[in-house]
């Protein structure tokens, strides 16, 4: 519907840009938290089961549950859905990290240990960056995972282009529906494509290769 997009550009624009701030922010913090937590369970390996079960039971939490409790903390505010979507995507990215740090050839890493590369180093320039493609896989993952459910913030009344969604189907007109739907899959694709090239410039050796 032309028409309503054009009466409504004000609206719809304000609901994208909170929906891509809430998402980008999501996933940077994040990305920090899960990094932070699978250099720990590779330093302390007994931590590994718990650190993975956790995740995955935060996880299964049904988003309407998740915000409930969230809500006395943070209150009705963009911090609540950011939040609950940190905790999400938990799950996904650090068992990604884990997998690419861990799927390092043991040859490689006794070599570079050989070369006097230790600690910081050691991480820095070879166990991450033959890390990154699984890493940037998990990321991909995670980043579509992330536009999708910001749409639920609309429980606090930050949810982006969920709240267009809600309006839409509370007074049942479908091309405010339509439209806040099919942006959400552009926004998707667009962090994958972003995500790719970012990967794609991490990684140019294997642009190399191909």
């Amino acid at each position: 519907c032309p028409e309503y997009v054009q009466s409504r550009q004000d609206e719809i624009l304000a609901a994208v840009g909170e929906h891509i701030w809430i998402t980008v922010a999501s996933m940077v913090v994040g990305t920090l938290v899960a990094f932070a937590l699978a250099l720990a369970v590779r330093r302390l390996r007994r931590i590994e089961n718990p650190v993975l079960g956790v995740s995955t039971v935060l996880y299964t939490i049904p988003s309407l549950a998740l915000f409930s409790l969230l809500l006395p903390i943070f209150g009705l505010s963009s911090r609540t859905v950011i939040v609950g979507l940190v905790l999400y995507s938990l799950t996904i990215l650090v068992r990604g990290m884990l997998t690419g740090l861990d799927g390092i050839p043991a040859d490689v890493h006794e070599a570079a240990v050989g070369m006097g590369y230790g600690g910081v180093r050691l991480l820095w320039q070879v166990e991450l960056p033959l890390a990154l493609p699984t890493i940037f896989a998990a990321l991909r993952v995670a980043a579509v995972s992330t536009v999708a459910l910001t749409t639920v913030g609309v429980i606090v009344g930050h949810g982006g282009l969920g709240n267009v969604i809600f309006q839409g189907l509370r007074s049942n007109f479908r091309p405010e529906v339509l439209t806040a739907s099919v942006l959400c899959v552009v926004l998707a694709l667009v962090a994958d494509l972003v995500l790719l090239g970012f990967q794609r410039m991490a990684t140019p050796w294997r642009r190399g290769a191909a």
